[in-house]
């Protein structure tokens, strides 16, 4: 097999030879900062044979590797192309490597790597990582470097997997070889994919260098002649390829959580879905600062904002709604108007659509631009918000939607955000249809969320507000 398993995630030989040019390279940068004057800036450079300049150089590659692996730069080469990738390392170096970096110095009494070794190794490191992972694919072919699975069952469920899993084929790691027939039960999946189950489960592993197995039967009972190979399948897990539900191959590999197949008791007995006290702590002072350090700034745009929303039509430039927040309660989020005054005659909600005609020239610009979403600062400040969650709904969606969608209400677990994962995964939406599948996002955001996800997020929704995406 070509790859390792670490922590449930998948490392690709070749990835683990570029992460250790990368160690090496970070290591040369750090001690070619400390070893020349140029870069010391009138400080004594440090000697090469000075086990001082060695070990600050050590740590400092560890740091920023570690980082590169937080943020899921090498993977995103795969899933998401070399854009991503390098919005990820700009992330992973310049923010948490640097915080890091600084941190780790003041912890070792302000004279451990200095600023000197932190600015222009940082800067260096950007640069020439980036240079080599140019070089790296160049020389390797991405699409390629893919783990190879096949899925037991061909059924319904296998079907509708291996249809989300073609929907987003240049964008995964993985490759479906076929799907397994279980017994004799109705089959769904076309012939093209369809395979006979196989006499030898590990000889069929290692001939089709299978990295994993997706258990995806149709619900029958054994009596209808559905049965699972149990000791075929430890077999190969002892062997080194192991089974996976397919629950959750859904959300390691789509980021999301399939509706269809959940089960109230996945929801409590699966890992995350955990509101950690340190986590909401650092989460709220994150959000505080934030949001204070974009009203610095952004209050002239803002001012400017309100003076052209009152010059093209009459009416107040701000307006407020009704939305539902953290754990099923109401608040009033704020926006700057976007659309005529009686945009919503009778006072019934409506869902907004594509090309809105209600929607005034500054209104589309500002939507265009979130420019219309500031005054939800306010919001963020006071902690009916916070940046990043499930974009809050209407009361009187919500109640729809909770009759017609299950699990709808588990969003409401977490707090509501100015941004999402949903928004970055799912066009805009304004039906029930469009609210189930936003749902499947905002469960996952739920199930995995974190200080990273929540900076990955911010980061990925610099190219929706850069293109437009996502935006009526």
């Amino acid at each position: 097999m070509a790859y390792l398993r670490l922590n449930k995630h998948y490392i690709h030989q070749h990835f683990l030879a570029l992460g250790g040019i990368e160690v090496l390279l970070l290591l040369l940068i750090a001690l070619a900062v400390q070893h020349s004057q140029f870069f010391m800036l009138g400080a004594n450079p440090v000697s090469l044979d000075d086990l001082q300049g060695w070990l600050p150089s050590l740590v400092f590659a560890l740091v920023l590797s570690c980082c590169t692996l937080s943020m899921g730069v090498y993977l995103s080469l795969v899933r998401e192309g070399f854009f991503s990738m390098v919005l990820r390392t700009i992330v992973s170096f310049f923010l948490l490597g640097s915080m890091a970096l600084y941190f780790v110095d003041f912890l070792a009494g302000g004279e451990f790597l200095g600023s000197n070794l932190v600015f222009w190794g940082v800067l260096l490191s950007t640069v020439l990582v980036f240079v080599v992972r140019l070089i790296f694919i160049g020389l390797v072919d991405i699409a390629n470097i893919r783990r190879r699975v096949v899925i037991f069952g061909a059924g319904t469920r296998a079907l509708e997997l291996v249809n989300a899993l073609d929907g987003h084929t240049s964008k995964l790691a993985v490759q479906v070889v076929g799907c397994i027939v279980d017994g004799d039960g109705p089959v769904a999946v076309g012939d093209s994919k369809r395979l006979a189950a196989p006499s030898n489960w590990l000889d069929f592993v290692k001939r089709e260098e299978i990295s994993e197995i997706v258990i995806a039967p149709d619900e029958r009972r054994s009596a209808q002649g559905a049965s699972i190979p149990l000791n075929a399948l430890l077999d190969c897990k002892v062997a080194g390829v192991p089974s996976t539900d397919v629950l959750s191959f859904f959300e390691r590999e789509l980021n999301y959580i399939d509706i269809d197949t959940l089960k109230p008791s996945w929801l409590l007995f699966s890992d995350g879905f955990k509101n950690n006290r340190r986590h909401l702590l650092i989460k709220r002072l994150f959000d505080l600062s934030l949001s204070l350090l974009f009203l610095f700034f952004m209050w002239p745009f803002m001012l400017l904002t309100a003076i052209a929303v009152k010059l093209e039509s009459p009416g107040s430039a701000l307006y407020f709604q009704e939305r539902v927040g953290l754990n099923g309660k109401s608040f009033k989020i704020y926006k700057f108007r976007s659309m005529r005054q009686d945009a919503e005659k009778g006072g019934k909600a409506v869902w907004a659509q594509k090309n809105d005609s209600r929607v005034t020239r500054v209104g589309a610009f500002i939507r265009n631009t979130r420019l219309d979403e500031l005054p939800q600062l306010y919001n963020v400040i006071v902690g009916e918000m916070s940046f990043v969650g499930p974009r809050p709904e209407r009361p009187q969606f919500v109640a729809e939607l909770e009759q017609a969608i299950p699990f709808y209400s588990a969003r409401h677990k977490v707090k509501p955000g100015l941004m999402g994962w949903a928004q970055l995964k799912y066009p805009y939406g304004a039906s029930v249809e469009d609210a189930k599948n936003k749902l499947k996002y905002d469960l996952y955001y739920a199930k995995n969320k974190s200080f990273l996800m929540d900076l990955l997020i911010m980061v990925q929704t610099v190219e929706i507000i850069l293109l437009g995406k996502g935006v009526h």
